[in-house]
């Protein structure tokens, strides 16, 4: 199974509850993309709390092979750069959707 999850939310928990699905879809062997978009592509300036370990997140997902793009125009709104991933476009998402076997927007 592919699956696609369009995260959408800044907040640490919607975050760090995100990429622990796209984990532990990872390790049951399938494959998962995360796509950021409106206030998720601010994933860059989101920092680890006590309680949310985001950073560790992102790497252990990307560290098992996990795609992560974020929307170009909405990163570009807010006047950032992405470190983490590629920037994408509206097509690229579609063709995420297209792909995926489910898609779940969180945020």
């Amino acid at each position: 199974m592919k699956l696609g999850i369009i995260l959408q939310s800044n907040k640490p928990e919607h975050i760090w509850n995100t990429f622990r699905l796209g984990i532990t879809t990872l390790k049951a062997g399938h494959q998962a993309e995360v796509f950021l978009m409106n206030e998720g592509s601010e994933l860059d300036s989101i920092p680890d709390t006590k309680d949310f370990d985001i950073s560790a997140r992102v790497a252990e997902f990307k560290n098992l092979k996990g795609n992560v793009y974020v929307c170009g125009t909405c990163i570009k709104l807010r006047g950032k750069e992405s470190n983490i991933c590629p920037v994408s476009t509206m097509s690229d998402l579609l063709k995420m959707v297209e792909s995926s076997d489910k898609v779940l927007v969180f945020g």
